[in-house]
């Protein structure tokens, strides 16, 4: 594959995996000329994120993917069978998607109790409507995505791999094994390894790993030797589900391989794939059995609990998102959507800037809003290894845990936690809202407030008897879209491109329309000088 060395893109995103192509998606949905470059000539068939969380199914619902991402759901639960309990729930607004499956996810290996889960609470209550597209693997969803891009007319350019960069201010020079290409700017959704992280010069502290997974399906000769679900040893841990054939070992001892994992954390070297000898291998040794696997169905995936946060988000023109800018065991499910997170956050920013409506320091907010969620994370799956490892006072200290999370009032905190419907960013503004995710609104023609975001902007749902919120916002054309509503509280809602609040009120008084005006200002710029030449659309 050929690149024009003058080829001038405004973005170019390395990485082609769900981060990358959720940021390319946001990018091309504000205007931006956006390609993404991949290293690998073919998707990766190794098998990584079971499920997706609250915040990464809205941000699929926002963007018309929910059908596509419950079709997903559906068929998981076909292939999983009896391997995954299930429960019914009615849904609210009108009884849409009644009957599906309750995700509950699990905390150290402690699978959450979806029975013991107070599913009436306000948080979970609020973000019900995605319950059907919470279990979407990360294949399917890459697969899911890269149609998305490809609607969007965004260019995958694969078997391309970055190999230099410099940032000469007004834009970014790229080197590639394909050619040398500028950019306005360049985004590293490149993994754990990030190459654009390191060639950027940036730092990657955090603590070194202390035990080596895997995660695989395989053919097995003797299924019936290994128990369903997660099971300890004084080796590790395994577990077998929730479909057939799928694996999960943990070996609390550091292996051999750990240098390499090392390496592998830091932008070195990758480790070798994993054989079936090492997998079989491992398995045997944490379950003390000799069950025997015949064949590996796709790729193996190795990891440890590496946990790592980026110096900076962001050097210059040089952004940083996903694995790129933090990594951490997978125990709790949280990587792949920290990552989407991210890329939401930053992808209507970057656009932003790019539009030339916002100045170049609303940048500055990603790394600020980002970081302390990242570290959060981090911290969550510090403490599952805490508890998981073979030594008696981690196996204590997890009867400690295991009886919490058999009451209710601990289930359903770990599940809020996991979940994701607890996250908030320090906002401006004393509503309750601001700074959360926007809850399920529904309106009173049936449809919900996400149902009206599919092409990107800001959003803001009016419910004043006389349109004030909407008539004010008018000047914002293009940027803000408007959906009225019939009075109701909250009366006025103003949502984020990622769907986060940005202002909301349950008045329609002088304070409200301050507030709002102050909020349209501060998030979307100068007003447009009229509709027809309005920066988004």
């Amino acid at each position: 594959m050929n690149i024009d060395v003058n080829q001038d893109v405004d973005v170019t995103v390395v990485g082609a995996g769900p981060v990358g192509l959720v940021l390319a998606a946001e990018l091309a949905l504000s205007g931006a000329t956006v390609q993404v470059l991949e290293r690998l000539a073919e998707p990766s068939e190794a098998m990584k994120a079971g499920s997706i969380n609250v915040p990464t199914a809205e941000a699929l619902d926002r963007r018309g993917l929910l059908p596509a991402a419950e079709s997903v759901q559906r068929e998981m639960l076909e292939r999983v069978g009896s391997f995954a309990p299930t429960a019914d729930d009615q849904r609210p607004g009108g009884g849409r998607r009644a009957h599906e499956s309750r995700f509950t996810g699990h905390f150290a290996g402690m699978v959450l109790d979806a029975g013991l889960v107070d599913w009436s609470d306000a948080d979970l209550a609020a973000h019900a409507a995605v319950d059907g597209a919470r279990m979407v693997p990360q294949r399917e969803l890459e697969e899911l995505l890269a149609d998305h891009v490809a609607r969007l007319g965004v260019p995958v350019r694969r078997g391309v791999e970055v190999t230099a960069l410099e940032d000469t201010g007004d834009g970014v020079l790229v080197g590639t094994t394909a050619g040398t290409l500028r950019t306005g700017w360049l985004v590293g959704c490149d993994g754990g390894r990030s190459t654009v992280r390191r060639l950027a010069g940036i730092d990657f502290p955090g603590t070194d790993p202390e035990l080596t997974g895997h995660l695989a399906v395989a053919d097995i000769a003797d299924p019936e030797k290994l128990a369903n679900g997660w099971v300890w040893s004084t080796r590790g841990a395994y577990r077998y589900g929730p479909q057939p054939g799928r694996v999960v070992t943990v070996e609390f001892d550091a292996p051999a391989d750990l240098p390499h994992a090392r390496l592998r954390s830091r932008g070195g070297t990758p480790m070798a794939p994993v054989t079936l000898e090492e997998l079989q291998t491992s398995l045997r040794r944490v379950s003390d059995t000799d069950v025997t696997l015949t064949a590996l169905r796709g790729a193996v995936t190795r990891w440890t609990d590496n946990a790592r946060q980026a110096a900076t988000y962001r050097s210059g023109r040089v952004l940083l998102a996903g694995d790129a800018a933090h990594v951490h065991s997978p125990f709790g499910g949280q990587g792949l959507n920290l990552g989407v997170g991210d890329a939401m956050n930053l992808g209507w920013k970057l656009g932003a800037v790019v539009a030339g409506w916002a100045p170049e320091g609303l940048l500055d907010t990603y790394d600020a809003e980002r970081r302390p969620l990242g570290a959060w994370v981090l911290d969550w799956t510090r403490a599952q290894i805490g508890v998981m490892r073979g030594d008696a006072k981690s196996a204590a200290l997890r009867e400690v845990v295991a009886d919490l999370l058999s009451t209710r009032d601990g289930t359903t905190y770990a599940v809020k936690k996991i979940s994701g419907v607890t996250q908030r960013i320090d906002l401006p503004g004393d509503h309750p809202l601001v700074g959360r995710y926007v809850p399920d609104l529904w309106l009173t023609d049936g449809s919900r407030l996400a149902d009206h975001g599919h092409g990107g902007g800001f959003l803001l749902l009016d419910r004043t008897p006389d349109g004030t919120f909407a008539r004010l916002a008018a000047a914002w054309a293009g940027r803000v879209s408007s959906v009225t509503d019939d009075h109701a509280t909250p009366t006025g809602v103003l949502v984020r491109p990622d769907g986060v609040v940005a202002w909301a009120s349950d008045t329609t008084d002088v304070a409200a329309v301050t507030g709002l005006e102050a909020a349209l200002h501060g998030w979307t710029g100068a007003p447009s000088p009229s509709p027809e030449h309005a920066p988004m659309g």
